[in-house]
């Protein structure tokens, strides 16, 4: 798995393991803050072995301190305290994209980049106000539809964890489940009056298929085409898109990543490799200045007029995708800056049926910009209206904006 859209006995010597599990597993060579003093490999090895000493004895130090005085001592879950010890030392970066999974939350994390799980048929983003998990979308005709869950829902609570600080990958392990079982989210919905208001709706879980793009002909010959994520299916669902609006006679496009919190970055290069002239379409830089550019070629372009719409919620691949069209002239981008999130995650298998999920590199638009906490700017900026996402022309004025700025 590699993807770039962690008892007396059994605890001591279990960080030093994790450690050494990335470096084989990933590929990635360990030189961070460990080693930062060492003046050679020998000092290096030197360092790394009173750090395994260190850990081991102050582990085995708080496991005897548990055993002889933790009040309920016959409740502890010893798998529970190793889980929890690799999950708080990826957690200690500080860095909200990083986090390790248990083996279900890694099943979980494998099923959804397959284009189809077993949940409640939603989109969430981590909230940068408050730390809770936010909805972005639902899915039209899904369970969460069903029970009444709506765009901007805060979910503060999933049955009875809280969501506050959570990373969202997890909370999103929270959610999924076996079909036919039942999940209880806590929800912060904001009124007509501004005023947040809690709710509580349950939810049975189903068989979701991710259908990551919708397409249809607005008035006009124009062409409209919506990608709520940047999955492993994804591709082919917008190469059919693109062919059949372009059969039936588009004048011109817009593509609407509204909302879109990212996905996999091999498949919105592919993607763009779609629509755009030969030339580097993205790039990236690792902590060792390592760059990776991704290409498109000669072999598509897409000749027509092309708008791109973004907003806030508008992330990682989502940025990748704009700040790509906007480097090229190859369209205009409407709407509101988006999310700012300019690094890339890996995926990295620890060979036990968990992972661990680390930024590994930080990534730029062909021109060079690297938008990390700044977001893309649109050539025409639109507030929303009334945060109708969609296609319903009548209601949404960015969309309508974006058809006015094609031109035709």
């Amino acid at each position: 798995m590699d993807k770039r859209s962690f008892k007396m006995g059994t605890l001591t010597g279990v960080l030093t393991m994790c450690i050494i599990g990335a470096v084989i597993f990933g590929g990635l060579k360990l030189t961070g803050h460990f080693y930062a003093k060492a003046t050679g490999t020998q000092k290096a090895s030197e360092n790394a072995d009173v750090i395994e000493k260190d850990t081991k004895r102050k582990l085995g130090l708080l496991s005897a301190l548990v055993g002889h005085y933790y009040l309920y001592e016959d409740e502890v879950d010893e798998e529970m305290l190793e889980e929890g010890m690799y999950k708080g030392y990826i957690a200690a970066l500080g860095d909200p994209y990083s986090c390790y999974y248990d083996e279900e939350a890694t099943n979980d994390l494998l099923e959804n980049l397959s284009g189809e799980f077993e949940g409640i048929g939603a989109i969430l983003q981590q909230s940068k106000s408050d730390g809770y998990v936010e909805v972005v979308s639902v899915y039209s005709t899904s369970p969460a539809k069903k029970a009444g869950l709506k765009n901007g829902d805060l979910i503060t609570k999933v049955d009875d964890r809280e969501t506050a600080g959570k990373d969202l990958s997890e909370v999103v392990s929270w959610i999924r489940g076996e079909k036919g079982t039942d999940v209880t989210l806590t929800v912060e919905r904001k009124g007509a009056d501004g005023v947040y208001s809690e709710k509580k709706i349950t939810v049975t879980r189903s068989v979701i298929e991710v259908e990551s793009v919708e397409h249809r002909m607005l008035d006009g010959k124009v062409g409209y085409i919506r990608i709520s994520e940047f999955e492993d299916t994804t591709y082919e669902q917008f190469k059919g898109a693109l062919t059949e609006l372009d059969e039936g006679g588009a004048k011109g496009l817009v593509i609407d990543l509204r909302d879109n919190p990212g996905g996999n970055l091999d498949t919105v290069c592919d993607m763009l490799d779609l629509i755009l002239p030969k030339g580097t379409v993205v790039y990236t830089k690792d902590k060792y200045d390592k760059r990776e550019d991704y290409k498109s070629d000669e072999a598509h372009k897409y000749e027509k007029p092309l708008c791109v719409l973004v907003n806030g919620h508008s992330a990682s691949a989502s940025e990748i995708f704009a700040g790509a069209v906007q480097d090229f002239e190859a369209g205009k981008i409407v709407g509101t800056t988006t999310y700012g999130k300019g690094v890339v995650q890996q995926i990295i298998d620890l060979k036990d049926g968990t992972s661990v999920k680390l930024t590994v590199a930080e990534y730029f638009t062909p021109d060079g910009r690297n938008i990390n906490k700044k977001g893309i700017k649109p050539d025409v900026k639109v507030e929303s209206g009334d945060d109708d996402i969609g296609g319903k022309v009548s209601k949404d004025k960015q969309l309508r904006r974006a058809i006015g700025e094609l031109d035709l």
